[in-house]
Order: structure tokens, then sequence, then C-alpha cells
């Protein structure tokens, strides 16, 4: 599992520093891991720099953000359907605390690639845009079937592999908004994500309902469960000054408006039948009316999430997920507030650092799958020390 440091004894584990989309975080062999796990927190939390009550993570890994906060721990299975699982882990910066309630989409997108590259994967499937290839013949595409184990979710992983062994190749020509410079795409199929933590996409059976707050008001909000469960709200609803306005920032000046947004979203969470001290999950989501949609043009609607507290400068990729299945059902306040666009199985979502396509495909208003492209990338590779 682990070892003495050669200089001390400080002990360590082997792990891969990486990013995953608009993520990074720590990625482990579970080999490397107690076999329990309750017995990763004494491990993982030091090894993140928490808890911090500055929320800085300086004397770890972590960098005080929940987007920069996050494990992925990677091993074998036998599971007829998938070439390998994984276990997220969300690390509270403040507490300490292990949140495994839900999954990272950012961070499943490099799962895949390090998958084949570790070795996890017993017999990878290597194919070109025609077919069968040789090994080594240039730029194919490697498949990972991926078991999720915290929503019990199967991730079909696509990505640019080359040479012989074949290996990820992050060389390429995709840029995703919130990443600076081109590489190539990873495409995340995420098969039959409905209802991941609550056993159905629409928990309540209703497309909108009334939450009631502490203090005895009351706020409209659609709850959803694809990938992720979230609490979609409107904008127009949190009665600001100018709502149009709201963002990143704005939120994080506000402790009043954080707080009633926690209110909100705990509300939601007992209403999905889920523990609304957990964090994680169900994450809120403000939704901007069309008329903001439209000024930015080539989205379809437009969103401010919020997780573990704190605004996100991009959106959590399940909750893209969330939203873009959402609005594809009728009723909905995504659905209420999306503008149609030219393909119907694309939805282009605007948030904070700019936009994100999610295709969706129905049948017989069930969704068989949801798409989402993301890049990924190993920084580095050595011993945690903890």
């Amino acid at each position: 599992m682990s070892s003495a440091s050669r200089e001390g004894a400080y002990p360590s584990f082997p792990a891969i520093f990486a990013r995953g989309g608009t993520s990074n975080g720590l990625v482990i062999l579970r080999k490397h891991l107690p076999s329990s796990v309750d017995e990763w927190r004494r491990i993982l939390y030091r090894a993140m720099g928490s808890p911090d009550p500055y929320g800085r993570q300086l004397d770890g890994m972590g960098s005080g953000l929940s987007s920069t906060s996050k494990i992925c721990a990677l091993a074998p299975t036998d599971r007829p359907d998938a070439d390998v699982e994984f276990t997220f882990v969300q690390v509270g910066i403040k507490d300490g605390s292990l949140d495994m309630a839900g999954n990272c989409g950012n961070m499943s997108s490099i799962v895949g690639p390090i998958s084949l590259d570790e070795g996890l994967v017993k017999v990878p499937s290597i194919t070109t845009e025609t077919g069968e290839a040789p090994l080594g013949s240039g730029y194919m595409t490697g498949l990972v079937r991926i078991f999720n184990t915290n929503t019990s979710k199967i991730i079909h992983s696509r990505f640019r592999v080359s040479g012989n062994p074949p290996r990820y190749c992050p060389e390429g020509d995709y840029e995703m908004d919130g990443v600076p410079g081109k590489q190539s795409k990873i495409v995340l199929s995420f098969i039959n994500p409905g209802g991941a933590k609550t056993g159905r996409a629409l928990p309540t059976g209703n497309p909108i309902n009334t939450l009631t707050l502490p203090d005895g008001s009351a706020i409209q909000a659609s709850l959803i469960d694809v990938s992720n469960p979230g609490v979609f709200i409107r904008v127009s609803d949190l009665g600001l000054a100018s709502p149009e306005a709201l963002d990143p920032a704005a939120v994080e000046a506000s402790p009043q408006l954080k707080a009633r947004l926690e209110q909100m979203r705990q509300a939601g969470a007992s209403m999905m039948g889920l523990d609304p001290k957990t964090e994680s999950v169900p994450k809120i989501v403000v939704v901007f009316p069309s008329p903001d949609t439209r000024q930015i043009g080539g989205v379809n609607i437009k969103c401010l999430a919020l997780s573990m507290g704190q605004a996100h400068k991009a959106v959590p990729l399940t909750l893209a997920l969330c939203l873009g299945a959402g609005a594809r059902m009728p009723g909905t306040i995504p659905n209420q507030l999306a503008t149609v666009g030219g393909n119907p199985d694309i939805i282009t979502i605007g948030h904070p650092s700019g936009r994100l396509d999610v295709g969706t495909t129905m049948r017989d208003g069930s969704l068989l799958s949801a798409e989402l492209h993301r890049t990924a990338r190993i920084l580095m590779k050595g011993d945690v020390f903890y």
C-alpha cells in the first residue's frame, strides 16, 4: 500500500496527478490503498492537505477549490460490461471529509486513458474510423468501458491512442472552454444515466416541485437525477435586483445568497430522498431565462452551478449532463427556459467559462445515453507523502 520515505518516516503511495476536463486531482490504483474503504480517510485527506481552516490546502495536493480537491481510485473488474471500475472521492477542503456520494464527470475523462496506460484493461478495443487497425499504424481510437461504483453506471470512454502497445495520445486539435490550448478529444458516453442515485430521472415523478424553506417561504424547483442529481431553480425566483448579472463572483460576495441557495439544495435533497447534509449531491443549478441565453449566441440554455458550497467557474460535467437531459424533459424548468436549436439531440449549455455541448439519445421519452466531450492530460507521476 504505502512506503516510508528514504529520508524520514513520512509514509507515501504511488499516484498520478492529472487534469480531467476542468478539474484536476489524484488518480490512484486501488491496490495502493487499504482494502477497506473505511481506512481511506486517514490517508487521503492528508494527501490533499485537508482539513484546512484557511481553505487553501497548502500542505497537500489540493488547491482550495472543489474542482481541484478530487481523487479517483482505479481497479480491474470482473464485470462483463466493463473493462475497469473506479471510485470517485471528493475531499472536503475545510473538514477533510471524504464524500463518495456521486461521480465527477470531468475526472471521469482521465480514467480510460490511465486505465489503458497502466495495464488495467486486459483486451483493449482499438479501431480506426474505417474499422480494425493494425497496431502502430498512426492515430487510432481506444474504447474503455468504465463502471463507476458511486452511481453503479457504465461510461464508455473513446480517445486517441498511438503506438504498439497502444497508449493514450493527448495531441490533437480539440479546444474546450475553460482549458487553454488544444488537445485530442475524449468522448464520454453515459449509458442509461437516469436515476443514478434515486432510481428515477424525475425522483418525485413531477417535472416541477415546490420547496418549502426554513423561513416558511417557497420556491419552485425541478429535481432531476441524470448521472448526478440536481436541483434546478430559476434565477428570476431569487428576488435579485439584477438577476441577469449573477455570476460566480456575485455569489461568493453574498453569504446571504449562498446560505439561501444551500437551504434550497437541502430542501430538494430531502424531497429526493437523499441526505441533505451530504454536500456533493444533489448540487444546485441556477437557470437563466431565454432572453439572457439568446444574448450569448449559439447557446440553448445558460446556467450557474454551485459545487460543495462554492460557485463553480464553469459547470460540473455531470450537472451539465443532467441539465442537458432536463432540457428535453417536458415541463421541467430547464425545458421551459431552453431555446430551440437546429439539432434537438444537442443541447449547448452556456456557463461562466464558455459553453458545452451535451448530446442526448431519447427513445419513447426515456434517456438511453448522454454524450460529452472533454480533454485530459497526465501532469505528473510519483509518490504522494502524507
